[in-house]
């Protein structure tokens, strides 16, 4: 084994290492069969030289009758026990997969087209499914058979192996030459497979903006052209894998017919009995078993390691740090003060405020601080923000607002760590973020996207994302804060009706984002632009449920519409990555031209919260 083979082996081994108690048992179930196998043509032996004496035919029919119906019962037994075996590989393999993918950090997976990732955990752990089950198996098995084969030729007549040999040499020389080919073919394929994924998946999910742009044809050929890529690919797999096939049956049966004249020429020397020639034509007949063995899982092996590598490939992908220890306090403290928040805004429970520590909520602590933050999406890229001092009161709305590019939104991306910063520090009740873990600050805030994308499942699952032990009049309760409870009414399974199915708008799935929000009774709830798409008389309700919120906890919102900021309590005005100006609207009118420029774009009367329509 090559240099350049052995770690790529040894990543398909690590799929398959879990499992070796079973695999040995695979292994000596197959090494029983082939045995079995391998004693019928001596039995076969014995039968013919018995008729050639007269003697008994019942032993070695007997026998021959055993031998069958052992090794169909051994075959049949290993065939269970390694298919198996290939699911549970298989289950194993998506498993690590989707772990991996939904613990590594946001950067690591956006940076990577969805439907390319969904393939590593679809047809790539199909293709693991022989190659880590029961390649190692066939290949040792099938490497057995065959020198078991030759050996047992050879005690029958020596001549004749030399003439076998040479036609397994020959094969072998073929098989050598043509499957390096063969694997960097079938890796290609794959990989162009995973292309056609990733792109088939970003273009149903703008299918109408393809359609509005009559792009279906130009879209459709750039699918296909991974499609053809991948099919030629194969195509050149498979030549090859042809000729190699051709190679190994022409020199057997090339070994054959130079057997049968060799062989006739010993038996009329009287060299060798006809029964030996027979026996040693059945051995000859059966050598395509183990080469077809060899061959077969030479080329699951070859499609396993590439398969494997690319599975592999998400091991590589950095995670979010899993905790300091539950001993530096960190965790305790969040779900407390959850726990507390959410008896702030349910008077039932106000008999619990007592529990409330004092220390942990005090006001003249800020829920959440940057300081001196700087931050980049990658070690070569310019800074996204620069050097940013920002306050979080723990009651009150403060809108972020700027031009495109100003920074807003990776300042969010920096509360909820989804991006770590180069510079600076964040603290959470005081403390800094690094001695919390990514759970602990996410189970304080509560975020309602832009793009508001719905999570697979009813609109009760996406409703309880955030707390899956919250009552059906509870969600019935957050769905009325955000008017939607006449909808849901209104849909045949009600809050059972998958999201996939039922007729949701834009802005009513912003709705639903904003309800599962509330529904968190986060101590910072984070809006990015989360009524951009609802009508007037909605917003207004939902504007209103959002300043009854930022009377018991803190409110934030990144703003692209100022009318929904106007009455914030403080108004951080962006620029380049940097904060600009801070302050309430009528003072931020006087003092900062961006502010203004900004105001008189959109129409907003300097009239606080009276927007020109």
């Amino acid at each position: 084994m090559s240099s350049s083979i052995a770690p790529r082996l040894s990543i398909l081994w690590s799929f398959a290492r879990p499992h070796r108690r079973t695999l040995a048992k695979g292994l000596a179930l197959a090494l029983v069969a082939s045995a079995l196998g391998l004693a019928t043509p001596m039995v076969t032996k014995h039968v013919l030289d018995a008729l050639g004496s007269a003697s008994s035919l019942t032993r070695p029919v007997a026998t021959l009758v055993v031998l069958l119906f052992v090794g169909a019962a051994v075959s049949y037994w290993q065939w269970i026990l390694l298919g198996a075996l290939g699911e549970r590989v298989v289950l194993d393999a998506r498993e690590s997969v989707v772990r991996r993918f939904l613990r590594a950090t946001v950067p690591a997976i956006t940076r990577s087209p969805t439907g390319e990732l969904v393939t590593r955990v679809t047809s790539d752990t199909v293709l693991l499914r022989q190659a880590a089950a029961s390649s190692f198996v066939g290949l040792i098995n099938g490497a057995v058979m065959l020198v078991g084969s030759l050996v047992l030729m050879g005690f029958l007549d020596l001549v004749l192996l030399a003439t076998t040999v040479a036609a397994v040499a020959l094969v072998g020389v073929a098989f050598a030459f043509l499957m390096p080919g063969i694997a960097k073919s079938q890796q290609q394929a794959q990989e162009h497979v995973g292309r056609l994924g990733g792109v088939l998946e970003g273009t149903l999910r703008a299918i109408r903006t393809v359609k509005v742009n009559r792009a279906e044809e130009r879209m459709t050929e750039r699918i296909l052209a991974d499609a053809r890529a991948s099919a030629a690919f194969g195509v050149g797999a498979v030549r090859r894998e042809s000729l190699a096939w051709t190679i190994a049956w022409s020199g057997v049966n090339l070994a054959i017919i130079a057997i049968l004249a060799v062989g006739a020429w010993r038996v009329g020397e009287g060299r060798l009995e006809v029964s030996g020639l027979i026996a040693f034509l059945l051995y000859t007949f059966a050598l395509m078993d183990p080469i077809n063995e060899l061959s077969q899982n030479v080329t699951a092996l070859q499609s396993g390691i590439a398969a494997a590598e690319r599975i592999r490939q998400a091991d590589a992908l950095p995670s979010e740090e899993a905790a300091p220890s539950a001993g530096t306090g960190a965790g305790a403290p969040v779900r407390e003060t959850r726990g507390l928040r959410r008896h702030q805004e349910r008077p039932e429970l106000s008999e619990l405020h007592e529990l409330r520590e004092p220390e942990e909520l005090r006001d003249d602590v800020p829920v959440l601080e940057l300081r001196n933050v700087t931050a980049a999406y990658g070690p070569d890229a310019e800074p996204a923000v620069r050097g940013v001092d920002l306050v979080i009161p723990r009651r009150g709305h403060t809108a972020v607002v700027g031009p495109s590019g100003a920074g807003k939104t990776t300042l969010f991306s920096l509360v909820l760590r989804f991006l770590e910063p180069t510079g600076g520090e964040l603290l959470l009740d005081g403390r800094p973020y690094r001695d919390h873990t990514h759970a602990d600050i996410r189970a304080r805030l509560a975020y309602v996207e832009q793009d508001t994308p719905v999570v697979p499942g009813t609109i009760r699952d996406n409703l309880l994302l955030a707390r899956p032990d919250a009552t059906t009049e509870e969600l019935r309760r957050v769905l009325d804060d955000v008017r939607l409870t006449e909808k849901v009414e209104g849909l045949e399974e009600g809050l059972d009706t998958p999201l996939a199915t039922a007729n949701v708008s834009g802005g009513e799935r912003q709705r639903i984002a904003l309800a599962r929000a509330l529904l968190a009774t986060p101590d910072v709830l984070l809006l990015d632009e989360a009524t951009a798409q609802l009508d007037g008389l909605t917003e207004a309700a939902v504007q209103e449920c959002v300043r009854s919120r930022a009377d018991t906890g803190a409110v934030v919102t990144i703003a692209h519409r100022l009318s929904t900021v106007v009455d914030a309590d403080t108004i951080v005005v962006m620029e380049a990555g940097r904060v600009r100006a801070r302050g309430r609207h009528e003072e931020l009118l006087v003092s900062d031209t961006l502010y203004r420029d900004l105001v008189e774009s959109l129409r907003i009367a300097t009239v606080t919260g009276a927007p020109v329509t």
